[in-house]
């Protein structure tokens, strides 16, 4: 209940409509389009949970949370909370028992194809996954550059890197850095765009191929987010295996993924393990997975650095 209305509240842009302070409902549902009983009850809804804050009767305001649906927030959260609620998306987590019962995607069942097969058939459902990927690696981007220290770093070339947030981000903390940002054709002309915005045009590219063939060559560090996660053990190790023959001889791997916790242990990446179930053919891992994987690889597994998100950052040293 609570994530379709958070889903309702982000596609009709309510936060920005109240970002420089509070409305009253009739002029707040004559802005978004809608009809002002209906806003009125969703807002009182998500107030009730600490997102927006009713005032004088029918006037809102912006709460923290609320302050996360904003589309100029650097922290964003819109674009991954309209993923969430769409209906494409939605409709798989209906047939999750599909996945629990035949062990496959119910994502397949559904649509007929794989997901990573579907998206560039489907550019709204496309660019909406996108958008969620950069929104949610905004939100996470803070907390891992306070984490993991880049400063011994010549080279970054982030596999995967979407759009290029997390590596721009980098770029702008660590002046002595380059990037190179790899990606699908369809997707590494976002990153260029944000490339010239930032102004970092002489100390990064993006490049667009396919991980699974090969990946740029020269960097002494590869950062994953969100990406190994996608794969089963063969396809994650053909990745892994190419960071390590393309990097260079002293290099490292930093996989940025939610480490699953041993026992009855709360953990967001529990609940995430489920999405993959349902949408894809892989599992989130644990370190000793991980350290598994990294060894096949030519990695040795060095260290798990928490974040304050639930983001871990899995550092692994070349092996020759």
């Amino acid at each position: 209940m609570t994530t379709q209305a958070l889903s309702v509240a982000a596609k009709l842009g309510i936060a920005d409509l109240l970002k420089d302070g509070p409305i009253e409902t009739n002029e707040l549902a004559q802005a978004a389009g809608v009809q002002p009983r209906p806003l009125y009850r969703l807002l009182r809804a998500l107030a009730s949970v600490g997102v927006f804050a009713e005032e004088d009767k029918g006037w809102f305001r912006l709460t923290p949370l609320a302050e996360l649906l904003r589309s100029d927030a650097p922290n964003s959260l819109r674009g991954f909370i309209i993923f969430m609620g769409s209906d494409w998306h939605w409709r798989v987590w209906e047939d999750l028992e599909y996945s629990v019962k035949k062990a496959q995607p119910a994502f397949e069942h559904i649509y007929g194809k794989p997901f990573f097969e579907y998206l560039p058939e489907n550019p709204a459902q496309a660019k909406t996954f996108h958008d969620a990927m950069t929104s949610f690696t905004a939100s996470v981007s803070a907390a891992l550059l306070e984490a993991y220290d880049f400063s011994s770093v010549t080279q970054l070339v982030d596999v995967g890197g979407g759009h290029g947030h997390l590596l721009t981000a980098a770029l702008l903390k660590y002046p002595q850095m380059k990037g190179v940002v790899f990606d699908a054709t369809s997707v590494v002309g976002g990153a260029q765009e944000l490339i010239a915005e930032q102004g970092l045009e002489a100390r990064c590219t993006a490049i667009a191929g396919d991980f699974f063939e090969s990946v740029p060559t020269g960097g002494d560090a590869y950062i994953m987010k969100h990406i190994i996660h996608d794969w089963q053990d063969e396809k994650a190790l053909k990745i892994l295996r190419n960071c390590q023959q393309a990097m260079t001889e002293n290099g490292k791997v930093l996989v940025v993924e939610m480490v699953i916790p041993e026992g009855n242990a709360p953990s967001a990446g529990k609940l995430l393990d489920l999405e993959m179930l349902a949408f894809l053919h892989s599992f989130e891992r644990t370190e000793a997975e991980y350290r598994a994987l990294y060894e096949q690889a030519g990695f040795e597994l060095t260290r798990v650095v928490a974040t304050q998100s639930p983001y871990s950052v899995i550092e692994g040293v070349r092996r020759e």
